[in-house]
């Protein structure tokens, strides 16, 4: 048994840890990325019916669209001005933040933009979101305290050269707030989790193993030709529905622990994409799985410095085939049957035969 000495000690090591050096790393600039693309996507999936759905004369009307922003308290950015214009404007700025946070360019600064047009868009019309909606605006405030930039992002010097002019003292801060970020983007996952898994412990189909059976029949949810194939499949059924309820009651168990964290966070993911190949909830889906890799930022760079050192070895293989010949080698001239060994023989051997004939002519003339 440890002392209170080495209690404290050790409590107090792993504060000094936390404070300077940043954790999940990658898997956080992972969670931007995929968060990113998730809002260009419901901007490029929605863009033919744009007008339709957001626009002053959408099918939300406007009236209610107001009376919602005022009840709620909250605020869009679509609900200053009935003009087209001004909507096409706004839809078109938030569809270029999404991308621009997707590919990493402009660093917290166009995140913190995104999340403004990316709520506004969702206020718009809020019929329509599928619960990931609600998860990406919330977690997008986390991550802006995170250095979720600094892998799969393209550098443009601008955020350095704004970064050299902030205060040392905050500078200083910067590991701390960062882990800061990816403890609460952990919370968060693991509230939705237990907060969901304790619905369905007190639901009676939950309970009896039945509510994968109604789920999958629902006509929204649906995957014509594949769920039918679960859902009349009664051990699917049963297995399906107290599996999941069991792996979201425990799934924050699993995650304190270190060497369940990456099963836990790699179930989590094939949970929800077969929630959206199933139900077709894609967004709420992609979001999850988005969060999910801040559990595995070691495996995913392990995975990346594998890629890499493949794709090194690949470059060098194709680099060794594709050897030039010397420039003072003489050329080979493929004849029809493509054989170059016999050309080469063939050449050396006409070639002793035009110098024995230039030294027989040359004795002639000397004769003559």
């Amino acid at each position: 048994m440890k002392g209170t000495k080495a209690r404290i000690a050790d409590f107090t090591a792993l504060l000094d840890r936390l404070s300077s050096s940043p954790a999940a790393v990658t898997g956080v600039s992972g969670t931007r990325a995929l968060i990113g693309f998730i809002g260009f996507m419901f901007y490029a999936s929605n863009y033919a019916e744009r007008g339709y759905l957001f626009g002053p004369d959408g099918v939300y009307r406007w009236q209610d669209f107001i009376q919602g922003v005022h009840e709620n308290d909250t605020f869009s950015l679509y609900a200053l001005s009935t003009s087209q214009a001004w909507f096409e404007l706004v839809f078109h700025l938030g569809m270029i933040a999404a991308l621009a946070v997707t590919l990493g360019v402009g660093g917290r600064l166009v995140l913190a933009v995104h999340w403004v047009f990316l709520w506004s868009v969702y206020q718009r019309i809020p019929l329509i979101l599928d619960g990931g909606d609600n998860l990406a605006y919330i977690v997008l405030p986390m991550l802006l305290l995170t250095n979720c930039y600094d892998r799969f992002s393209f550098s443009t010097g601008l955020v350095r050269r704004w970064a050299g002019r902030v205060p040392g003292v905050v500078r200083a801060m910067a590991p701390a707030l960062h882990n800061l970020g990816v403890v609460a983007v952990a919370a968060q996952i693991c509230l939705v989790y237990i907060v969901s898994g304790l619905y369905k412990v007190q639901g009676r189909m939950w309970q009896d193993g039945t509510a994968l059976f109604y789920v999958l029949r629902i006509p929204e949810f649906e995957w014509p030709g594949v769920s039918r194939l679960v859902y009349e499949n009664d051990m699917l059924v049963m297995a399906g529905t107290y599996g999941a309820t069991l792996f979201m009651v425990y799934f924050p168990l699993g995650v304190l622990v270190r060497s369940l964290r990456p099963w836990a966070a790699l179930g989590s993911i094939g949970l929800h994409l077969s929630i959206a190949l199933l139900m077709g909830l894609t967004s709420f889906a992609l979001t999850m799985v988005a969060c999910d890799l801040i559990f595995l930022s070691k495996g995913v760079e392990a995975g990346l410095r594998r890629a890499q050192a493949t794709g090194l070895r690949l470059s060098r293989v194709l680099r060794e085939r594709n050897v030039w010949p010397d420039r003072d080698a003489p050329p080979v001239v493929a004849d029809h049957t493509g054989n170059t060994g016999v050309l080469t023989c063939t050449a050396e051997k006409m070639g002793s035969i035009s110098g024995r004939t230039e030294q027989a002519d040359r004795g002639a003339e000397r004769t003559a």
